[in-house]
């Protein structure tokens, strides 16, 4: 039989979405920092020859330019403000987090609470601002290097470094804002925006191809359905789970005896979502951003290194598959699902899996358990990631078809579906809990009755 919350989630309606004020009020928010965010793609950085640039970037579209273009919202086609998109706030993530599993110190901070979480926000911040400039200055020389500049020399390299940097800081601070005060990840939903804002462009470049003959009529059939099955499989996995059942006990509550209850402990086929993909691309770009804008004065290392690492590579597809694998495992195990955590919780509760001592025991069976499911889980991410990749390589589609595009826009449509609704039947909760407190006030009071 259905609980009263399920009851409650199965008639949940759009429509109270007119009734929940505070709401509206995130969602309302967030589209308008979202507009910021797409407004400032198209301010450009100062110095930039307009023309010989787009002359470069579309040669360079087809390439690692297309996958930069795509996490950057189009921003480093035009070179604008935001040119370096929130990829170093991530690659910054990443080192911190990697850095919290090795550092003793940094452990310790982990286990602080609110106010360790604050100061690693704080390392990830000044990491940001390093990569930053490191990326801002590899792109200002390059921009050089490319002849892409009108007036070269060391005032176009600070004005590039500065604007660069200042817009991925900005843009971090967006994201942290959506995160706190709007609805949704922020971070994920700056990916997300930058990616679907370039779709339609996307598509009439692919359909053109089909007008013009160098695409034929069943490779675009193909090209649909294969992206229409990409995004049932991410549905159904995305909402896949593998449920444990928990036992409780018989307690005594002074002179009452309640039996005990059971329930399920659901772990998500793939409980990281879309990070270890967004994390794996981000260090696939971290060298390539400097290197696009050079053209042919790259070094005989960066040459050799995009020779085996450009997309459709096999050490590329290589190396991607290794990345969003290990980043599964590591970013669940340290931040997605706990078990020490959840064991702990369960042994709090009273409550036990069958069979299983509460603890220690239960937490080196819950590790088993999400190991085991993570193999599943990667190899739906990787699949997901590559099969696309391999294909576009080979038919030369558009690179917002790619499976990485893909995950990040059902992933993030679901995420905030599923806060939406969180919300609303928040605000549900809160209506019939006033609705009691006013009925409770009106009501009469009993007479005495006669003896």
């Amino acid at each position: 039989m259905a609980s009263a919350a399920e009851q409650m989630a199965a008639n949940l309606s759009w429509a109270s979405l007119a009734k929940a004020t505070d709401l509206r009020q995130r969602i309302f928010f967030t589209i308008g920092l979202l507009i910021v965010y797409r407004i400032g793609t198209y301010i450009p950085v100062p110095g930039i020859d307009a023309i010989a640039l787009k002359e470069f970037m579309d040669e360079a579209a087809a390439g690692i330019g297309g996958m930069l273009n795509m996490f950057t919202g189009g921003a480093i086609s035009r070179m604008g403000i935001f040119a370096l998109g929130i990829m170093p706030y991530i690659s910054a993530s990443i080192i911190v987090q990697l850095l919290g599993s090795m550092v003793p110190s940094l452990m310790a901070l982990k286990k602080e609470g609110e106010a360790g979480r604050k100061k690693l926000n704080q390392y990830t911040r000044f990491g940001t601002v390093a990569l930053a400039f490191f990326q801002a200055w590899g792109i200002a020389v390059s921009l050089e290097a490319g002849e892409l500049a009108h007036d070269p020399g060391m005032f176009f390299r600070a004005a590039v470094v500065i604007t660069l940097v200042g817009g991925t800081m900005f843009l971090m601070w967006l994201g942290e804002q959506i995160t706190q005060r709007g609805i949704g990840n922020g971070i994920s939903l700056i990916i997300f925006v930058g990616i679907v804002a370039e779709i339609p462009s996307a598509l009439a470049q692919f359909f053109s191809q089909g007008r013009s003959g160098a695409i034929s009529p069943a490779v675009i059939i193909g090209v649909i359905v294969m992206v229409v099955v990409v995004i049932a499989f991410v549905v159904f996995m995305e909402r896949a789970l593998r449920k444990i059942h928990i036992q409780y006990p018989r307690r005594q509550v002074g002179m009452k005896v309640y039996d005990g209850g059971s329930s399920h402990l659901p772990i998500k086929v793939n409980p990281a979502g879309v990070i270890p993909a967004i994390f794996a691309s981000s260090l696939l770009l971290l060298p390539v951003t400097v290197s696009t804008f050079s053209g042919n004065q790259t070094g005989p290392i960066m040459s050799t290194l995009m020779a085996y690492f450009g997309p459709g590579q096999p050490l590329y597809l290589l190396f991607f598959a290794a990345m969003i694998v290990f980043f599964s495992y590591f970013y669940t195990a340290n931040v997605a699902f706990k078990t020490e955590d959840v064991a702990d919780n369960l042994k709090n509760q009273t409550g036990f899996v069958p069979g299983i001592r509460p603890g220690k025991k239960t937490e080196e069976y819950l590790d088993y358990v999400v190991n085991r499911v993570l193999v599943l889980g990667s190899a739906y991410l990787v699949a997901v990631c590559l099969l696309p990749e391999v294909l576009r390589n080979e038919l030369a589609v558009p690179f917002y078809f790619g499976g990485t595009s893909v995950l990040i826009v059902v992933s993030v449509t679901m995420d905030t579906i599923n806060q939406v609704q969180s919300h609303l039947l928040a605000h549900q909760y809160e209506g019939l809990i006033e609705k009691s407190r006013l009925t409770g006030k009106k009501r009469p009071a009993r007479a005495p009755a006669r003896r």
